[in-house]
């Protein structure tokens, strides 16, 4: 069963005992979302629209921080993003990654969550959300992207994601 833990920033991330690996960073889940995605993917891609395909929705995370910089700006967001394997529900009330994101955080982190698998669905300003309930090596979507957040688990956990094909 996983289990919510508290990384160093002061943000939660999920522990999987059965993978022994956890979701995010255990030095700063926010953190290092914040780097790898925003800072070195949003940020450095300029398209504008902006299509953004991310492997492994998992618990929102980069989906959260994206709307919420995608609101101070005025490029148009569209968000694809595959889970295989969808967060509970309970754990996903229980994280605190809205506390990290500005006063309009829980609104926005609760619309991402509440939005249903599988529909294109305007989440705030210049931010639209499509979240697939998938399996990405077997059904991969279509379309263009102009970013993909890979947030897959490593290869020494989800191999089967790390192939050259």
């Amino acid at each position: 069963m996983s289990e919510l833990k508290i990384t160093s920033d002061g943000s939660h991330t999920i522990f999987v005992p059965e993978l022994n690996e956890h979701y995010h960073s255990v030095h700063g889940a926010v953190q290092e979302s914040t780097f790898i995605f925003i800072n070195n993917g949003f940020e450095v891609c300029k398209a504008d629209p902006l299509n953004i395909f991310e492997v492994g929705f998992g618990t929102g995370l980069n989906a959260l921080l994206t709307a919420i910089k995608s609101m101070a700006g005025g490029r148009e967001v569209n968000y694809t993003s595959i889970e295989k394997f969808p967060v509970d529900e309970n754990i996903i009330s229980s994280l605190n990654h809205h506390l990290f994101a500005g006063e309009e955080g829980k609104v926005i982190y609760n619309l991402i969550h509440a939005s249903p698998w599988n529909i294109n669905v305007n989440i705030c300003k210049n931010f639209n959300l499509k979240k697939i309930k998938g399996d990405f090596i077997v059904e991969p979507p279509s379309g263009r992207f102009d970013l993909i957040y890979f947030d897959a688990f490593g290869p020494d956990k989800q191999p089967e994601m790390w192939t050259r094909e």
